[in-house]
């Protein structure tokens, strides 16, 4: 009998009961150190790819949900506490730390190694690393039954992850990935159009596909579709307007240096996906959340902030709003008489696709629902930035975070705040409909 088969069991029916997003328990003894040294090496893994590889953070963002999605599928089918994402068979008596080692591993060097050929990176170097960390892993553990077990959870665990990702014909990226780019030019006032090169090239968004990519949660790329931006004749487009040119220049006088030091420190190499997945481990570790729950937080982390991504890159090439330099620069052209034109404005920071909404709020606002769901608003953590090494900035309350996010998004010239509140009501919503869906508990 092939090994990795005889340990699956018969399917089980979730019994649903209520919502599985409350606050956790806080167990004497901390046990989920594999699952969070995998989040580590996925984040770590996910950074090294150049942007067309998927290396920018809403892809990334993909790529992590994929990683988590199955982790949680093979520790839930050794001790099925919640209802399953994809594996529904169980593996009853296994190694839950050979299980996450396993389901990690498989995904990550199935998305390395699924990049589109033209796409040139070392892909060689990576998968050795992951080989290494594999290797070690399940060096860890005592050889036997349960680690067997483990083993083939976490096979089962990747392989419906990849299938559900490439489909029955096995086409690499089938739901998705890598495939053409949304965007339509147009000239218009209120459009979006590419900042340039020095070499005169368009600056164009490496991975504008992910407005087309299957999502993992809801039922479609534009389910949650933001109200849009205001109308350029409107007084609240230009009360948007008008702050973010005072605030959001290069050369801004009205930006504070603690505001422009706000600003930077958000816009971070990995964005959120790095941020919040550090702040979780950091959580987990501190409250000693136990190895299944340590396992569906970051599944449902990582997923619902996928699909928020999703959907807020459809939305920015449904609506191909301009940015707030395009904006102030042709404000001639917006019918406004409240909005003034300034040639010369440039932005503190810049980003290579349409401006609304903001992809950094969208997932901010689902990383922070889930955060604020299992751990209370009231919890102090630290967020370090990749821009400003050995920082720490604490905060008391996950609210608290996201409004300065909102803000600093505005203080880098990125972006108005409409653009940022619609953003993070996307993420809320994706998680609402992730609570209502998805990882109900069963009676066990």
């Amino acid at each position: 009998m092939n090994p990795l088969t005889q340990f699956k069991k018969i399917r089980i029916l979730p019994f649903l009961i209520t919502p599985v997003l409350v606050a956790l328990a806080l167990p004497a003894v901390v046990c989920a150190n594999a699952v969070t040294d995998w989040n580590n090496i996925a984040v770590t893994t996910l950074l090294a790819f150049p942007p067309l590889a998927g290396g920018a953070p809403p892809a990334q963002q993909i790529s992590m949900a994929m990683t988590q999605g199955a982790v949680y599928d093979a520790v839930n089918a050794i001790e099925p506490r919640h209802q399953p994402y994809l594996l529904e068979d169980q593996f009853e008596g296994g190694s839950k730390e050979a299980a996450t080692a396993t389901a990690a591993y498989m995904v990550l060097s199935n998305i390395v190694q699924t990049v589109p050929e033209n796409i040139l990176f070392d892909r060689a170097t990576l998968l050795d690393q992951l080989t290494t960390e594999y290797n070690n892993s399940l060096n860890g553990i005592p050889d036997g039954l349960p680690k067997t077990i483990g083993i083939a959870a976490g096979n089962a665990a990747a392989d419906a992850m990849i299938a559900a990702r490439h489909g029955e014909d096995f086409c690499p990226c089938a739901d998705g990935r890598f495939g053409p780019s949304p965007w339509v030019p147009n000239y218009d006032p209120g459009h979006w159009q590419p900042l340039l090169n020095p070499n005169g090239t368009p600056q164009l968004d490496p991975t504008a596909w992910v407005a087309n990519v299957q999502p993992f949660l809801i039922e479609s790329p534009s389910q949650f579709r933001t109200d849009g931006p205001n109308p350029l004749a409107s007084a609240e487009y230009a009360q948007d307007f008008n702050e973010v040119k005072a605030l959001g220049s290069v050369n801004s006088q009205t930006r504070t240096p603690e505001q422009t030091h706000i600003a930077l420190f958000w816009q971070s190499a990995g964005g959120p996906v790095r941020a919040w997945n550090e702040v979780a481990r950091n959580l987990v570790d501190q409250y000693a959340t136990d190895f299944d729950d340590s396992a569906l937080l970051f599944a449902m982390l990582n997923l619902s902030a996928a699909d928020a991504s999703i959907n807020c890159w459809n939305d920015k090439y449904y609506w191909n709003f301009w940015r707030p330099w395009h904006a102030i620069q042709r404000a001639d052209d917006d019918g406004n008489p409240d909005t003034e034109p300034d040639p010369t404005w440039t932005a503190l920071l810049t980003a290579p696709y349409p401006e609304h909404p903001s992809g950094h709020l969208a997932g901010d606002g689902a990383y922070l629902k889930v955060l604020q769901s299992f751990f209370g608003d009231r919890t102090g953590f630290d967020v370090t930035s990749a821009r400003f090494p050995g920082e720490l900035r604490h905060f008391d309350r996950f609210s608290v975070a996201l409004r300065e996010i909102i803000d600093a998004r505005i203080l880098a010239g990125l972006h108005f705040r409409t653009a940022d509140v619609q953003a993070q009501i996307l993420g809320r919503k994706v998680v609402h409909y992730m609570e209502k869906h998805y990882f109900q508990p069963v009676q066990r």
